[in-house]
C-alpha cells in the first residue's frame, strides 16, 4: 500500500515523563499548510502514537530510541491519513472508534468505548455524542495535573509558537476563519460533524466535569497549566 510522503515536522518532545509530542503539520492544497500534531504516551518501552503523524527516517529514528511502536489510537475521524504507515510498518494494534466513513483503514484490532480499555494505564477514554462520525478524548491521571489529549474537538494556539510548521498565508487567514491565538471548539468541527449542538453543549459540560489542568491537541501547542479555564472560556464563547 502506498503511504502519504512526510511533511514538514520536529523531532519529539518532552512534556511529561511518558509523554511526548511531535510537531508536524498536513497540506490540504497547494497554498495552505497548518499544523499537526501526534501525542506519544510510553508506557515501560512500549509507545502509543495518538493522531499519527507520519516522521521521515531521523525521525523515526528518534521514535525507536523512545521505545517500541506497539500502538495507533485514532481519536477523531479526520485524522487517518498516516495510521496505516505505522501499523504496516511496525506491525502496530490499531485502536480506533467504529463507525467512521473517511478513512475506513487499517483495519481495527481494538474498538474504543467510553471508559473502556486504552492500551496504557492510568487513562480515561470519553467518546462524544450527537456526532456524524465518532470522535473522543483521552484524560492522563498524570502529575502535576492531568493531561487532556483532544484530536479536532477542542484546539489550542494559546502558547507559542502557537502554529507550527504552519505556512505564512494560512498564519495570517487563521484568525479570520475562527482560529485565533487562543484555546477554543473547533469550528469547522462543529460544522462538518455535529450533529445536534445542544446536544454536544451537554457533552462539552460533561466534558468540563472531568479533572485536567493540562490540554494536547491535534492543533497547536501544549497548554502546560489552567486548561481547563482555557476550555471553559472556550465553552462560554461558543455556547455562550
Amino acid at each position: 500500500m502506498l503511504h502519504p510522503e512526510p511533511l514538514p515536522h520536529d523531532l519529539p518532545l518532552q512534556l511529561d515523563e511518558d509523554l511526548f509530542v511531535v510537531h508536524g503539520c498536513v497540506q490540504p492544497s497547494a497554498i495552505a499548510r497548518f499544523t499537526r500534531n501526534m501525542a506519544i504516551v510510553r508506557q515501560r518501552d512500549e509507545l502509543t502514537l495518538i493522531n499519527p503523524v507520519r516522521m521521515d527516517e531521523p525521525g523515526l529514528a528518534a521514535l525507536r530510541e523512545l521505545g517500541a511502536i506497539r500502538h495507533v489510537l485514532r481519536l477523531g475521524p479526520l485524522h487517518g491519513m498516516d495510521d496505516a504507515f505505522y501499523t504496516e510498518t511496525f506491525g502496530a494494534q490499531f485502536w480506533s472508534f467504529t463507525g467512521g466513513t473517511r478513512y475506513t483503514a487499517p483495519k481495527i484490532d481494538q474498538v474504543l468505548t467510553e471508559g473502556g480499555p486504552l492500551p496504557f494505564a492510568r487513562g480515561h477514554l470519553f467518546a462524544f455524542r450527537y456526532m456524524k462520525e465518532p470522535e473522543g478524548a483521552i484524560v492522563l491521571d498524570r502529575a502535576p495535573g492531568n493531561v487532556l489529549l483532544t484530536c479536532d474537538a477542542i484546539q489550542s494556539y494559546a502558547t507559542p509558537p502557537h502554529t507550527p510548521h504552519t505556512n505564512v498565508f494560512t498564519r495570517l487567514v487563521m484568525p479570520f476563519i475562527g482560529f485565533p491565538k487562543k484555546t477554543l471548539i473547533g469550528p469547522a468541527w462543529m460544522k462538518m460533524l455535529v450533529e445536534d449542538k445542544a446536544g454536544m453543549q451537554r457533552e462539552f459540560e460533561r466534558l468540563l466535569a472531568l479533572d485536567f489542568d493540562r490540554l494536547l491537541s491535534a492543533h497547536g501547542t501544549f497548554v502546560a497549566a489552567d486548561a481547563r479555564a482555557d476550555v471553559q472560556r472556550a465553552f462560554d464563547e461558543m455556547f455562550g
